[in-house]
């Protein structure tokens, strides 16, 4: 179901990019994950493809999503900020979802700098508005408590329902592309 609400979310012209016009604060950060479908898909994404994994890249793939989210806030908070995030965040739904639709393995040496690089796009997009350090902390314990919750998830799912929530991952990026 979430997965629907979120392929459902991402084709609606008012949330192709979630990032401008959307409130600061502990509130806003903790909400926005939940809200943000770029940010739902991308966790969805990274969780379908961790649980695709085998041994410890499950865990791992999620936590450094979430390592590189903070760092990307902490970088930010240093007066740093990235390039090209918004494409990176349309690209991390994109390859997410192509990895887990075709089932996609991949060795711990690149699938941990790819997911790292996903997570950072995704808190660098916010350090361009200074959404700030209150922001950041809510943002991260929804997206601690999502992947967590989401990895689990995906565990119990069978091959073909990680291949349909994959397909439904990449349409939905496709669509935020085409969107934006």
């Amino acid at each position: 179901m979430k997965r629907i609400l979120a392929f459902a979310l991402a084709l609606a012209p008012t949330t192709a990019f979630a990032h401008p016009g959307h409130s600061f604060g502990l509130m806003a950060g903790l909400v926005h994950p939940l809200t943000g479908a770029d940010h739902l898909l991308a966790m969805t994404g990274v969780d379908l493809w961790a649980a695709l994994q085998i041994g410890r890249a499950c865990w791992l793939l999620p936590l450094s999503f979430l390592i590189a989210l903070s760092s990307g806030f902490g970088a930010a908070a240093l007066g740093v900020s990235l390039p090209a995030t918004e494409p990176a965040i349309l690209a991390s739904l994109i390859l997410l979802g192509a990895m887990t639709a075709t089932t996609l393995r991949a060795p711990l040496t690149v699938s941990l700098p790819l997911v790292a690089l996903f997570g950072l796009a995704h808190s660098a997009a916010h350090s361009v508005e200074g959404a700030g350090p209150p922001f950041a902390l809510g943002m991260l314990v929804t997206t601690a408590a999502l992947l967590g919750l989401g990895t689990e998830l995906g565990l119990t799912l069978s091959r073909t329902v990680w291949r349909a929530a994959g397909a439904a991952t990449l349409l939905a990026g496709l669509g935020l592309t085409i969107a934006g």
